[in-house]
Parts: structure tokens; C-alpha cells; sequence
């Protein structure tokens, strides 16, 4: 089954892409396969067990992409990957480019064996990558008569349980047909978080995918030399987007596949890191471990870029005043990883600003209420963008893509902020998001990011409560450090000392032994908000002082 842009730019538009260059005629594949010509023998991908050299890793692409042929694997076929991060995953995403098929890296360890199943039978799976005991509730192969059942299914490939043997077990037979790939084709499908509601398919070509890729290399000016280690999964648009991004620089990517607990700053000082990507969570674990090591000063990373959520202020500046070269970053799985702080950006613009856009991508501050009214620089809104790293669409559902954009053809990112006069972009909420209080709009993320800078907080997620005569009113859900806790009053009287507004104020307490993620690594309010719903947890009144 081909998988059909929904929203494609039209041919006038493709040739505009071109003739800026933000687009080429060459597939993700194809720049592997120039690295491989250049340095054979050069380092391209690093495991826990072994390195992979460029030769090596095109021979491995080679001979799976020969080994989906004999199976009967057709151009536009899809190959969904049920594992944590492998060597696997990245042939599977490069055998896509190479010849067209579509691999959909979704399945994530925190999805369930019914949801990952729902993914595969919406997008016709035809091939599978199964590592047992993948999904929330897996234990080995359950998942395996589910995924047999869909009609369109030609093979499942089982892998073993860690990465030591070779890749899929090792090839045999055929040799492989000469690359056919298109970097105009649809060739990376993910389905997004499902944060507000069932999951959405977004689609995108390799040229698509590359755009932004090419912008943080170019201006960070990474290359050969720079080690790239991505601590988000390849089930997440920002990993799959720092992989395009290491293989434009053609230096070694680390495959973060090791064990929860093992110390972040020994993995990146043993594999040569450089270039570090993450979410907010990872760079307060960075800090934390400098901090129990009593580390001032660190100075083995050329660029870590934080993003896929909001960084809080206090977690920017502190990255920067340790000496680490901070990449704030904004970007979602529909519009890839298009933003990002520059080198040399003062402290104020890193920790404020989430960087400038991307050649080829840009954007534009719309009315909220009004979406289809640009505003001047420096008023708030709501954040668009248009160009060539923008998805041609939702798999299957033309109407959800519609219904994203505009009538001036700008993709409606849901996300509010401002742009000042050199491009720059503050994000200052997310408009689904507002608690709206009487007609008073509060801002999540302000409460979130003032509530972090309390020392005994680890996590926190402003959500709205419903109220019979306001609409909503604000609860601050909360999880405290280890040993450490704080009360209603005192949140209270240190936000007031942080300088929120008295009418910004949470009216509701609700500490929580965890705060569920997403596998974006997002918090999963909605999830807290059903707790709520459904009296699993009951937040507790603030009592004005």
C-alpha cells in the first residue's frame, strides 16, 4: 500500500525549494553512501557491543533492502520497528530511503501491545521488527498474533534480546538491485504523541526530513569530527532528526542503548561525545550528576541541544554558566527540529529565546483569536510555519491537515509566542493548553517554570481543574526531589517571591508520587487530568493566606 501525501506542495513550489537548495536531489541513502566513498573506514555508528564503519553500514543496508525484495517488500510498503534503539532501526530508516518503502520507528517501550498493534494495522504493516518484551505490557512475543493477523503483513523479522550478534541475525542470498529511492517520496511516517487525542500519522519525505538537519549542521559547523549521542529514542521525531542530522556531518553517531542508571558523563567522556541532544529532563540529569561530582566547569561538548518541551529558565542558565554551549531547540514531529540557538548567542537570548529558524522554513506570529491576522514583530500569538521541512500531510486524513493550517497555508503550530525583530522566537505558552479562568487566561508554563526554581521540586505540571461558576481554576501537580518536600503555602509564598500575579495563582495542590511522560519525553497531563477525572487522585484546596 503506498502511503499518499495529503497535503503536497505543488510543483511550483517543489521547484522553488530546489532552486534555494533547501531541498536537493539526493536521498538520505545517498549521503550515506558518499561518506562511505569518502572515509570507508571511518566511524558511522557506535553500539555498546562494536562500531560500525561507513562501509559497514552500507553493506548492512544493502543487504537488507535485497532481503525485503525477496520477501516481496514493495516501493511504498511499510516497516514498522517494535525495538529500543539498535543498529536495526537505523538500517530499517536507511533501506526506506534507499528504495522507498516507509519505516515508521513509532513503537515505543511505554505504548501498550494494543496501541503499537492499532499503529500497524492503520498503516497496512507489511514488515515488522520485534525485539521481545517491547511495549508497556509486554513480557516477550504477545504482541506477535496481533501483528500475524494483519492482512497486509508479509514478514516479521525477531530479533534478539540485546544488539551483541549481528544485525537481523545476519544476511544471505541475493545481492542487491541498484538504489531506487526518490528524496521526494514519503519515507518516514510517525505517529504522533497523542497528547490531544488519537494519535495523528505525519509523513515526510527525506527532503523534508533533511532540511533542518542541514541547518543545525551548517551553523553549528559540524563535521567529520563531531561524535553525536541522542538520548531521545528513534521512537521520537528529535532522535530520528539528530541521526539526519549526525549523517550530513558524517561524523560517528552513539547509539544510546544502554541501561537506565549507568552515569551519563562517563558514557559521553568514554564514546567522545561532542554534540549532545536531549530533553529538558535529560539536561537536569546532566546538571544533577555535575553537581554530585562537583563539577563547575565542563567543557567536553561543543553544542547540547535541549528540546522536544519547553526548557525551563533556570536550566538554560545553568548549562550556560557551567560552560556547556546550549542549543535551545523548537521544532515538532509535523515541522521537524527547525529552530535553534546560535554559537556565540548571549546567555540572555539562550535562556529566553528558543534560537531562529532554519534556512527554508519560517515563521509568522497569527492573531490567536484571529489566526489568519499576522502580527507585527513582538506581539504575542499564536506560532506558524510554512516551508520545505513542513509535512506534506496526516497519513489518511486530509481533513486533520486542513483543519492544521490556515487560509494563508500556514501550519498552526497550537504553540504561543513572539518573534522579535531578528528572528528570534520566545515561546510563552501552548493555547490548548491556557487554564482560562473566568475569562483570565493562565499560562501553564509560567507556573511550571517559576515552581522548578524551588529546590525541592523534580517535576511539575500546571493543569486545569473544572470549577461549576470559573470554568477552570489552576492545580499544580507536583514531584519532589528525593528526601525533600514543600507545602501548598510554601509553593505559594515562593512563587509570589518569583513575581507571579496573585491572580495567576494555583488554587489547587496535588503532590504525586510520579509524573508520567510520554515517550517524547513531554509530561502526559492528559493522563494526570484522568487521574483527576476519575478520582484515582484528588488535588487539595489552597487555602488563601
Amino acid at each position: 500500500m503506498a502511503v499518499t501525501p495529503t497535503l503536497p506542495p505543488d510543483d511550483a513550489t517543489v521547484k522553488e525549494y530546489y532552486a534555494s537548495g533547501a531541498w536537493q536531489a539526493q536521498t538520505i541513502y545517498d549521503i550515506v553512501v558518499a561518506h562511505c566513498a569518502e572515509r570507508p573506514d571511518a566511524p558511522a555508528v557506535t553500539d555498546s557491543f562494536r562500531s560500525y564503519a561507513w562501509r559497514e553500514l552500507v553493506g548492512l543496508v544493502d543487504a537488507f533492502a535485497a532481503d525485503l525484495a525477496r520477501r516481496g517488500v514493495e516501493r511504498g510498503d511499510t516497516i514498522f520497528v517494535g525495538a529500543p534503539n539498535r543498529i536495526e532501526t537505523i538500517i530499517a530508516l536507511l533501506a526506506a530511503s534507499r528504495d522507498g518503502f516507509v519505516c515508521c520507528p513509532s513503537p515505543h517501550r511505554n505504548h501498550t501491545i494494543s496501541e503499537i498493534a492499532d499503529m500497524c494495522a492503520r498503516a497496512s504493516c507489511a514488515v515488522y521488527i520485534h525485539q521481545p518484551g517491547h511495549g508497556a505490557d509486554a513480557d516477550g512475543d504477545e504482541i506477535l498474533p496481533l501483528i500475524r493477523a494483519i492482512p497486509s503483513l508479509r514478514h516479521v523479522y525477531e530479533l534478539a534480546a540485546d544488539s551483541a550478534g549481528d544485525p537481523f541475525g545476519g544476511f544471505s542470498g541475493q545481492p542487491a538491485a541498484p538504489a531506487s529511492g526518490n528524496p521526494d517520496l514519503v519515507t518516514y511516517l510517525a505517529f504522533t504523541s497523542g497528547s490531544t487525542g488519537k494519535p495523528k500519522g505525519v509523513m515526510h519525505s527525506d527532503n523534508s526530513q533533511l532540511v533542518a538537519a542541514r541547518g543545525i549542521a551548517g551553523a553549528w559547523g559540524f563535521g567529520s569530527d563531531t561524535v553525536t549521542l541522542s538520548l531521545s529514542p528513534f521512537s521520537h521525531n528529535l532522535g530520528c532528526g539528530t541521526l539526519w542530522t549526525s549523517l550530513v556531518a558524517g561524523g560517528a553517531f552513539v547509539l544510546h542503548d544502554w541501561p537506565r542508571g549507568e552515569s551519563l558523563l562517563d558514557r559521553i567522556a568514554a564514546a567522545g561525545v561532542t554534540y549532545l541532544v536531549g530533553v529538558p529532563t535529560h539536561a537536569m540529569d546532566l546538571l544533577a550528576e555535575l553537581k554530585a561530582r562537583g563539577i563547575e566547569r565542563y567543557g567536553q561538548l561543543k553544542s547540547f541541544r535541549v528540546s522536544a518541551a519547553a526548557c525551563p529558565e533556570h536550566v538554560a542558565a545553568d548549562l550556560f554558566d557551567c560552560g556547556i554551549p546550549v542549543q535551545k531547540g523548537y521544532g515538532m514531529t509535523e515541522t521537524n527540529g527547525h529552530q535553534y540557538s546560535l554559537p556565540g548567542d548571549s546567555r540572555d537570548l539562550i535562556i529566553g529565546t528558543s534560537g531562529v529558524c532554519c534556512p527554508g522554513y519560517d515563521l509568522c506570529i497569527f492573531d490567536a483569536n484571529d489566526p489568519d491576522r499576522a502580527l507585527p514583530a513582538g506581539e504575542a500569538g499564536l506560532v506558524a510555519g510554512k516551508g520545505a521541512s513542513l509535512m506534506p500531510g496526516y497519513f489518511e486524513d486530509r481533513a486533520a491537515t486542513l483543519a492544521s493550517m490556515n487560509n494563508r497555508g500556514w501550519f498552526l503550530t497550537g504553540d504561543l509566542g513572539t518573534l522579535d525583530e531578528n528572528g528570534y522566537l520566545r515561546l510563552t505558552g501552548r493555547k490548548k493548553e491556557l487554564i482560562v479562568r473566568g475569562g483570565h487566561n493562565i499560562n501553564p508554563n509560567l507556573l511550571e517554570d517559576l515552581a522548578l526554581r524551588h529546590d525541592a521540586i523534580d517535576l511539575v505540571a500546571a493543569i486545569p481543574v473544572p470549577d461549576d461558576r470559573l470554568g477552570e481554576r489552576a492545580c499544580m501537580a507536583v514531584m519532589f526531589e528525593p528526601g525533600r518536600s514543600v507545602t501548598a503555602a510554601e509553593m505559594i509564598a515562593h512563587l509570589a517571591a518569583e513575581g507571579l500575579s496573585r491572580y495567576d495563582m494555583p488554587e489547587f495542590w496535588l503532590p504525586l508520587a510520579d509524573i508520567p511522560l510520554m515517550p517524547n519525553g513531554k509530561m502526559e497531563k492528559l493522563e494526570i487530568i484522568r487521574r483527576v477525572r476519575d478520582g484515582a487522585v484528588t488535588p487539595e484546596p489552597i487555602t488563601p493566606a
